[in-house]
Protein backbone atom coordinates (compact mmCIF):
# COMPACT_ATOMS: atom_id res chain seq x y z
CA UNK A 1 0.00 0.00 0.00
CA UNK A 2 1.57 3.11 -1.06
CA UNK A 3 0.70 6.17 1.42
CA UNK A 4 1.33 9.88 2.15
CA UNK A 5 1.21 10.89 5.98
CA UNK A 6 0.84 14.65 6.96
CA UNK A 7 1.15 15.95 10.20
CA UNK A 8 -0.57 19.24 10.97
CA UNK A 9 -3.28 18.56 8.46
CA UNK A 10 -6.25 20.24 9.66
CA UNK A 11 -5.50 23.70 8.59
CA UNK A 12 -2.99 26.21 7.25
CA UNK A 13 -0.17 24.48 5.50
CA UNK A 14 -0.92 21.07 6.10
CA UNK A 15 -4.26 20.92 4.75
CA UNK A 16 -3.12 22.76 1.57
CA UNK A 17 -0.29 19.99 1.44
CA UNK A 18 -3.23 17.34 1.58
CA UNK A 19 -4.89 19.11 -1.01
CA UNK A 20 -1.87 19.51 -3.67
CA UNK A 21 -1.03 15.56 -2.57
CA UNK A 22 -4.22 14.30 -3.84
CA UNK A 23 -4.08 16.35 -6.73
CA UNK A 24 -0.40 15.39 -7.92
CA UNK A 25 -0.24 11.94 -6.48
CA UNK A 26 -2.87 9.97 -8.18
CA UNK A 27 -1.27 6.78 -8.15
CA UNK A 28 -1.59 7.01 -3.57
CA UNK A 29 -3.57 4.01 -1.86
CA UNK A 30 -4.23 6.62 1.15
CA UNK A 31 -3.54 9.96 2.74
CA UNK A 32 -3.02 9.60 6.61
CA UNK A 33 -3.67 12.62 8.31
CA UNK A 34 -2.68 13.61 11.35
CA UNK A 35 -4.04 16.25 13.82
CA UNK A 36 -5.47 16.76 17.19
CA UNK A 37 -8.99 18.40 15.54
CA UNK A 38 -10.90 15.18 14.58
CA UNK A 39 -13.89 17.19 13.01
CA UNK A 40 -11.43 19.32 10.74
CA UNK A 41 -9.96 16.13 9.46
CA UNK A 42 -13.50 15.01 8.85
CA UNK A 43 -14.39 17.82 7.10
CA UNK A 44 -11.25 17.67 4.82
CA UNK A 45 -12.01 13.92 3.82
CA UNK A 46 -15.20 14.83 2.54
CA UNK A 47 -13.30 17.29 -0.36
CA UNK A 48 -10.80 14.53 -1.18
CA UNK A 49 -10.80 12.26 -3.91
CA UNK A 50 -7.85 10.15 -2.39
CA UNK A 51 -8.85 8.25 0.33
CA UNK A 52 -7.81 9.65 3.70
CA UNK A 53 -7.43 7.67 6.89
CA UNK A 54 -8.02 10.03 9.90
CA UNK A 55 -5.56 9.98 12.73
CA UNK A 56 -6.79 12.34 15.74
CA UNK A 57 -3.63 12.11 17.57
CA UNK A 58 -1.88 14.60 19.58
CA UNK A 59 1.56 13.80 18.65
CA UNK A 60 3.49 15.46 21.77
CA UNK A 61 2.03 12.69 23.89
CA UNK A 62 3.64 9.90 23.95
CA UNK A 63 0.60 6.67 23.78
CA UNK A 64 0.08 8.12 20.51
CA UNK A 65 3.57 8.07 18.80
CA UNK A 66 3.00 4.35 19.95
CA UNK A 67 -0.28 4.13 18.33
CA UNK A 68 1.03 5.23 14.79
CA UNK A 69 4.01 2.90 15.69
CA UNK A 70 1.82 0.12 15.78
CA UNK A 71 -0.43 0.78 13.05
CA UNK A 72 2.49 1.25 10.74
CA UNK A 73 3.28 -2.51 11.99
CA UNK A 74 0.26 -3.73 11.40
CA UNK A 75 -0.16 -2.18 7.46
CA UNK A 76 3.47 -2.46 6.41
CA UNK A 77 2.92 0.81 4.08
CA UNK A 78 4.85 1.67 1.69
CA UNK A 79 5.60 5.62 2.71
CA UNK A 80 5.84 7.81 -0.65
CA UNK A 81 5.85 11.04 0.84
CA UNK A 82 6.32 12.28 4.82
CA UNK A 83 5.44 15.80 5.40
CA UNK A 84 5.84 17.13 9.11
CA UNK A 85 4.05 20.10 9.04
CA UNK A 86 2.40 20.38 12.80
CA UNK A 87 4.12 23.15 14.73
CA UNK A 88 3.29 26.11 15.99
CA UNK A 89 4.92 29.54 17.66
CA UNK A 90 4.34 32.85 20.17
CA UNK A 91 5.56 35.85 19.71
CA UNK A 92 7.16 37.59 22.57
CA UNK A 93 10.16 38.02 25.40
CA UNK A 94 11.12 35.06 26.03
CA UNK A 95 10.72 34.96 30.31
CA UNK A 96 6.96 36.91 29.00
CA UNK A 97 5.30 33.78 27.40
CA UNK A 98 3.89 31.37 29.11
CA UNK A 99 6.24 28.41 30.34
CA UNK A 100 3.85 25.56 29.24
CA UNK A 101 3.63 27.72 25.50
CA UNK A 102 7.20 28.15 25.38
CA UNK A 103 8.06 24.26 26.66
CA UNK A 104 4.70 23.57 23.81
CA UNK A 105 7.13 24.75 21.09
CA UNK A 106 9.83 22.34 22.13
CA UNK A 107 8.02 19.33 22.44
CA UNK A 108 5.78 19.76 18.83
CA UNK A 109 8.45 21.17 16.64
CA UNK A 110 11.23 19.28 17.72
CA UNK A 111 10.35 15.99 20.03
CA UNK A 112 6.97 15.17 18.02
CA UNK A 113 8.59 15.95 14.52
CA UNK A 114 12.19 13.97 15.35
CA UNK A 115 9.83 10.71 16.95
CA UNK A 116 7.55 11.11 14.15
CA UNK A 117 10.39 10.87 11.21
CA UNK A 118 11.93 8.27 13.35
CA UNK A 119 9.26 5.66 13.22
CA UNK A 120 8.68 6.35 10.09
CA UNK A 121 11.56 5.57 8.20
CA UNK A 122 11.64 1.90 8.57
CA UNK A 123 8.49 1.95 6.04
CA UNK A 124 10.70 4.90 3.66
CA UNK A 125 11.43 2.72 -0.30
CA UNK A 126 14.12 4.24 -2.76
CA UNK A 127 12.98 7.21 -3.49
CA UNK A 128 10.43 7.88 -1.23
CA UNK A 129 10.45 11.66 0.33
CA UNK A 130 10.51 13.33 3.58
CA UNK A 131 9.62 16.94 3.87
CA UNK A 132 10.43 18.49 7.36
CA UNK A 133 8.77 22.14 7.64
CA UNK A 134 11.12 24.37 9.51
CA UNK A 135 10.72 28.19 8.85
CA UNK A 136 13.22 30.82 7.97
CA UNK A 137 13.54 31.75 11.19
CA UNK A 138 15.92 28.78 11.75
CA UNK A 139 18.67 30.87 9.83
CA UNK A 140 19.50 33.25 12.45
CA UNK A 141 18.23 33.61 16.03
CA UNK A 142 15.07 35.96 15.97
CA UNK A 143 14.31 38.02 18.93
CA UNK A 144 10.63 37.90 20.65
CA UNK A 145 10.41 34.83 18.61
CA UNK A 146 13.48 33.36 20.64
CA UNK A 147 12.37 29.50 21.13
CA UNK A 148 10.33 29.20 18.03
CA UNK A 149 13.53 30.00 15.97
CA UNK A 150 15.64 27.75 18.07
CA UNK A 151 13.14 25.38 17.52
CA UNK A 152 13.50 25.50 13.36
CA UNK A 153 16.98 25.32 13.79
CA UNK A 154 17.03 21.79 14.94
CA UNK A 155 14.60 21.09 12.55
CA UNK A 156 16.43 22.46 9.84
CA UNK A 157 19.95 21.02 11.17
CA UNK A 158 18.40 17.45 11.67
CA UNK A 159 16.68 17.65 7.96
CA UNK A 160 20.36 18.29 6.54
CA UNK A 161 22.05 15.58 8.44
CA UNK A 162 19.06 13.02 7.89
CA UNK A 163 19.41 13.75 3.95
CA UNK A 164 23.16 12.82 3.69
CA UNK A 165 22.48 9.94 6.31
CA UNK A 166 19.73 8.72 3.41
CA UNK A 167 21.52 9.56 0.10
CA UNK A 168 22.77 5.97 0.00
CA UNK A 169 19.12 4.60 0.07
CA UNK A 170 18.01 7.28 -2.85
CA UNK A 171 16.08 9.16 0.05
CA UNK A 172 15.72 12.79 -0.11
CA UNK A 173 15.12 14.95 2.80
CA UNK A 174 14.08 18.61 2.76
CA UNK A 175 13.29 21.17 4.96
CA UNK A 176 10.99 23.70 3.91
CA UNK A 177 11.89 27.07 4.96
CA UNK A 178 8.95 30.04 4.22
CA UNK A 179 8.54 33.25 6.04
CA UNK A 180 5.45 34.66 6.79
CA UNK A 181 2.32 32.92 5.51
CA UNK A 182 -1.16 33.44 5.19
CA UNK A 183 -2.32 30.99 7.65
CA UNK A 184 -4.02 30.51 11.45
CA UNK A 185 -0.06 30.69 12.71
CA UNK A 186 -0.04 34.41 13.27
CA UNK A 187 -3.61 34.32 15.41
CA UNK A 188 -1.80 31.52 17.21
CA UNK A 189 1.42 33.47 17.71
CA UNK A 190 0.57 36.74 18.56
CA UNK A 191 -1.37 38.29 21.48
CA UNK A 192 -2.80 41.16 19.43
CA UNK A 193 -4.43 42.20 16.09
CA UNK A 194 -1.50 44.70 16.20
CA UNK A 195 1.40 42.50 16.00
CA UNK A 196 -0.69 39.93 13.20
CA UNK A 197 -0.95 43.32 11.15
CA UNK A 198 2.60 43.73 11.38
CA UNK A 199 3.57 40.46 10.53
CA UNK A 200 1.45 40.98 7.47
CA UNK A 201 3.24 43.76 6.27
CA UNK A 202 6.44 41.58 6.29
CA UNK A 203 6.39 39.77 3.52
CA UNK A 204 3.40 37.80 3.74
CA UNK A 205 2.63 35.02 0.85
CA UNK A 206 0.52 32.62 -0.22
CA UNK A 207 0.25 28.75 1.53
CA UNK A 208 -0.78 27.42 -2.16
CA UNK A 209 2.64 28.74 -3.47
CA UNK A 210 4.74 27.72 -0.54
CA UNK A 211 3.51 24.45 -0.84
CA UNK A 212 3.67 23.69 -4.46
CA UNK A 213 7.62 25.18 -4.35
CA UNK A 214 7.93 22.60 -1.64
CA UNK A 215 6.62 19.58 -2.98
CA UNK A 216 8.26 20.60 -6.76
CA UNK A 217 11.84 21.24 -4.74
CA UNK A 218 11.45 17.66 -2.99
CA UNK A 219 10.25 15.64 -5.75
CA UNK A 220 13.57 17.15 -7.46
CA UNK A 221 16.02 16.83 -4.50
CA UNK A 222 16.15 19.87 -2.93
CA UNK A 223 17.63 19.65 0.25
CA UNK A 224 16.63 23.38 1.36
CA UNK A 225 13.06 24.52 0.00
CA UNK A 226 13.12 28.74 0.38
CA UNK A 227 10.01 30.31 -1.32
CA UNK A 228 10.47 34.25 -2.42
CA UNK A 229 13.20 36.41 -3.20
CA UNK A 230 12.62 38.07 -0.05
CA UNK A 231 13.86 34.82 2.12
CA UNK A 232 16.09 33.32 0.02
CA UNK A 233 18.21 36.78 0.14
CA UNK A 234 17.98 36.76 4.16
CA UNK A 235 19.58 32.74 3.93
CA UNK A 236 22.06 34.21 1.77
CA UNK A 237 22.61 37.41 3.94
CA UNK A 238 22.68 34.92 7.29
CA UNK A 239 25.56 33.43 5.92
CA UNK A 240 28.08 36.04 4.69
CA UNK A 241 26.84 38.63 7.38
CA UNK A 242 27.39 38.55 11.01
CA UNK A 243 24.66 37.91 13.30
CA UNK A 244 25.29 40.28 15.47
CA UNK A 245 24.92 42.62 12.49
CA UNK A 246 21.51 41.35 11.12
CA UNK A 247 19.87 41.34 14.62
CA UNK A 248 21.16 45.29 15.08
CA UNK A 249 19.25 45.75 12.10
CA UNK A 250 16.50 43.88 12.91
CA UNK A 251 16.28 45.74 16.17
CA UNK A 252 16.10 48.87 14.05
CA UNK A 253 13.30 47.95 11.67
CA UNK A 254 10.76 47.11 14.53
CA UNK A 255 11.66 50.03 16.51
CA UNK A 256 11.50 51.76 13.52
CA UNK A 257 14.70 53.55 14.88
CA UNK A 258 15.81 54.41 11.16
CA UNK A 259 18.52 57.21 13.18
CA UNK A 260 20.42 54.04 14.29
CA UNK A 261 23.95 55.40 15.06
CA UNK A 262 27.02 52.49 16.11
CA UNK A 263 27.96 53.15 19.87
CA UNK A 264 31.48 53.16 20.71
CA UNK A 265 32.84 50.53 22.33
CA UNK A 266 33.40 50.77 26.07
CA UNK A 267 36.58 50.25 27.19
CA UNK A 268 36.60 47.11 29.25
CA UNK A 269 37.29 47.33 33.39
CA UNK A 270 37.00 43.92 34.94
CA UNK A 271 34.85 44.00 38.17
CA UNK A 272 36.47 41.14 39.44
Amino acid sequence: MKIAIVTGASSGLGEEMVNQIASRYRRLDEIWVIARREEKLIDLKATETTPLRILPYDITKEENIQKLKLLLEKEQPNIRLLANIAGYGKVGKFHEIAYDDTLGMVDINCKALTAITYVCIPYLRRESKVMQFASAAAFLPQPNMAVYAATKSYVLSLTRALNSELKSKKITVTAVCPGPVETEFFQVACKTKEEVQYFKKLFMVNKINVVRKALIDTHCGVEVSVYGLPMNILRGASKIIPHKVLLKGQEVITSNDLSFKPKRKKRFVSQW
